[in-house]
């Protein structure tokens, strides 16, 4: 058996270097957000200077992992087998859950998946011990096994962490904007220095208090020396930074840009050397109580040793932290997936319009509509030339704008200072605030001051932030539920439930990473309409610019009509063959193409405004009509599709061996025939156009004279009417979806003709 664990904290340690990988790309959004966003420096300056912050952050760490060790349950109470229960359901549940946000691109809290992953695991067992103690006063044992103050400290966290950054970064960053405005080349030169003294001194504030307080190199003397002085070390600070900072814009370099990446190593910095245990202190604590164990088991069994032991601090050896730092700074440089999480992160607080992330919500319209009405009230008592002056300030005059960025330098600035300064004056309070909430809201805090959240994108925007916000209670309670189930599995099953919930995990990682790649695909086909878009705004020449779109059209209805006669004979066949599986499969594909589409006209819109005026007038027109007419091909489709797909769930009468030949024949004309009317869009070639609605008018009328037969034989009384009603919907659709598809091609012509 001593082998088995030997085995099993080696698979602990396999399973923390996955963990520090998600759990890097999950947080990336932390300390990445507001660098990339502003575009403060290129992609890979960033990620060398986050790299480095985290690098140093994770080797100084003084590796005090004692949450796992006795921060959630009290070891002295649970025996050698009991800990490594604990401490596998734990690990097994961080990984999957951690990867599943990652692949959903929702950022969540490392340190919250640790704590309640802990208490799910440790109530299990406890309920278990409990069960099996005779004359013991049951809740008096309880409160001993169970240290329950850290996770009402983390849920009050949560709170704190929501409230007070977003208020006081919607605060900060609307006085920074009234101060700088958009126009900084005009406004900088009179508070530059101020600005970013108070900047850089935050930060250093940040990292003495957050980054570096429990770092190795702390102990006595330095410790005692900075923590005495700590004022004075701030005051001396500012006056020094705010010399240099106007020094060096009168040398003509962008403070801004000087501030945003100090922040940006900060934050890097305090993550590892504060959430590195969130990584590796389950394995450590497994380490050790197998060393542990080993040393002492003489006469005792797994099931007989208690682990007073790990009441005692743990002690990191540095190759541990330096290897964590290696394989944390190789996940950042390579997780598409921490890619994933700041995109989020920064489509919900972008300045400009675009593609949205999220779908409106009951909840955001409403929170939308009233705030309007309030906003309304107070503007009503507010002075004209107050309103106007505050007004002016917030204007974005369009020299001052970086189009790839999502926001700009001072936003940014705001972002990385406000965020580093409430978790450093919250760790001074005892105030447990969450750096994963504090760095999300206080984004969001800014951006709704930035007048970020438009009337056209607010609705979105709000659905986003608490899509996300309840992602965080999700990630509480499902990771307590889930350890606890797993914790209850392993104990009562043993090395063969050990070894089958190990294969799942390994299972559930390959899934998800196959879903985030299809996932991806998709969104690389969306991004792909944004460059056009981009292309359009950038470019200053109107014919041009016509081409372009002349281009993303012809491209966007070619992919309609391929998918479209795809799903078509699927749709027919699965129907023929009475195959359920591919007439679900067919109907979600078509929710998603339609999701898409909606894009690409949201998209279209955009680019129609970077025409000509006479010129989008006539071929909007067209654009808008061959939108409509691929959408209508789509939903005929889902509307043939849907009934059939009810018929064969219930198990009603099957299609007759006529019924098909005659069917499956029309079917595969239409879509040769729409395949055809893909390859006419794609080559830009109409000359024979005539010959394909010529034939599209015969395909019509054989599609009516099956329609007549089909009522003939109903009129008879021969065959199932349920089935009649099927197939005549069948038919009407098909007719549809080459009338639609007629029409596609013509408009398509008139919008591509010179």
């Amino acid at each position: 058996m001593e082998t088995f664990y030997l085995f099993l904290v080696i698979f602990l340690f396999l399973l923390a270097i996955i963990d520090l990988s998600v759990g890097v790309s999950n947080d990336a959004v932390n300390f990445l957000n507001s660098a990339i966003g502003s575009r403060a420096a290129s992609f890979r300056v960033i990620l060398i200077i986050a790299a480095i912050g985290i690098f140093i952050g994770a080797s100084l760490s003084n590796g005090m992992m004692d949450i796992a060790r006795h921060g959630i349950y009290q070891p002295q109470y649970f025996t050698f087998h009991e800990i490594m229960y604990i401490l596998l359901a734990v690990i097994l549940t961080d990984v999957v859950l951690l990867d599943v946000f990652n692949s959903l691109g929702m950022p969540t809290s490392t340190t919250v998946s640790l704590v309640f992953e802990l208490l799910g695991g440790t109530v299990a067992l406890a309920v278990v011990k409990i069960s099996q103690s005779d004359g013991i006063d049951g809740a008096v044992q309880f409160g001993e096994l169970m240290n329950t103050n850290k996770a009402f400290t983390v849920i009050l966290g949560i709170f704190l962490s929501v409230v007070i950054a977003f208020f006081f970064g919607a605060i900060v960053q609307y006085f920074s904007r009234l101060l700088f405005t958009f126009n900084l080349k005009k406004h900088s030169k009179y508070f530059i220095g101020l600005f970013g003294g108070l900047a850089a001194t935050a930060i250093l504030y940040f990292m003495l208090i957050k980054g570096m307080k429990e770092s190795s190199f702390m102990k006595g003397d330095l410790k005692a020396l900075i923590y005495d002085n700590t004022f004075l070390i701030v005051v001396i600070a500012f006056v020094f930074f705010t010399v240099l900072m106007q020094i060096l814009y009168w040398l003509k370099v962008n403070v801004f840009k000087i501030v945003i990446l100090m922040g940006t190593f900060a934050l890097a910095m305090a993550f590892a050397g504060n959430d590195l245990v969130n990584f590796i202190g389950v394995p450590l604590t497994g380490i050790s109580s197998y060393v542990d164990f080993m040393a002492n088991k003489g006469t005792l069994t797994g099931d007989t040793f208690y682990m007073s032991s790990l009441l005692e601090p743990a002690r990191t050896p540095w190759y541990f932290l330096v290897g964590s730092g290696l394989i944390m700074v190789i996940a950042l440089a390579t997780s598409k997936k921490a890619h994933n999480v700041v995109k989020t992160s920064l489509d919900l607080s972008r300045q400009s319009e675009g593609n949205e992330s999220f779908a409106s919500s009951p909840v955001a319209r409403v929170l939308v509509r009233t705030t309007n009405n309030m906003s309304k009230g107070i503007l009503s008592i507010t002075p004209a030339r107050v309103k106007n002056w505050v007004d002016s300030r917030f204007v974005n005059p369009e020299e001052s704008i970086d189009k790839k960025a999502s926001f700009d330098l001072v936003r940014a600035s705001v972002n990385v200072v406000l965020s580093g300064l409430l978790i450093a004056v919250g760790t001074s309070m005892k105030l447990p605030l969450s750096t994963t909430y504090v760095a999300f809201m206080v984004a969001m805090g800014t951006s709704l001051a930035d007048r970020a959240w438009g009337r056209e994108s607010a609705v979105y925007r709000i659905t986003g932030v608490l899509s996300v916000i309840g992602g965080w209670f999700i990630t509480a309670g499902a990771a307590f539920t889930i350890c606890f189930i797993v914790a209850l599995i392993v104990y009562w099953g043993g090395v063969i439930a050990m070894i089958a919930l190990i294969a799942l995990a390994v299972y559930m990682l390959i899934h998800n990473h196959l879903v985030f790649q299809r996932k991806k695909k998709k969104e690389a086909m969306q991004e792909a309409v944004g460059s056009t878009i981009t292309q359009l705004r950038d470019t200053t020449d109107k014919g041009e610019a016509l081409c372009l779109f002349r281009r993303h059209s012809r491209e966007e209805l070619c992919k309609v009509l391929d998918f479209a006669s795809d799903v078509y004979v699927r749709s027919v066949h699965a129907f023929m063959d009475e195959n359920l599986r591919e007439l679900r499969k067919v109907l979600h594909n078509i929710e998603e193409e339609k999701s898409y589409l909606k894009q690409v006209k949201r998209m279209g819109t955009l680019g129609v405004t970077q025409l000509d005026h006479d010129i989008a007038v006539d071929k909007g027109l067209y654009y808008y009509q061959g939108n409509d007419f691929a959408s209508e091909i789509v939903y005929s489709i889902r509307r043939m599709t849907e009934p059939s797909k009810e018929h064969v769930d219930n198990n009603f009468t099957p299609l007759s061996d006529l019924q098909k030949e005659n069917f499956q024949q029309m079917a595969d004309r239409i879509f040769s025939y729409m395949h055809r009317c893909s390859e006419m869009i794609e080559s830009n070639d109409y000359h024979r156009m005539p010959d394909l609605i010529k034939e599209g008018g015969e395909l019509t009328s054989k599609l009516i004279a099956m329609k007549k037969g089909e009522l003939k034989r109903i009129q008879g009384q021969s065959g199932s009417t349920k089935l009649s009603m099927v197939y005549l919907n069948i038919v009407q659709e098909s007719q549809n979806v080459v009338s639609f598809s007629a029409n596609l091609i013509k408009v398509s012509r008139k919008f591509q003709k010179e």
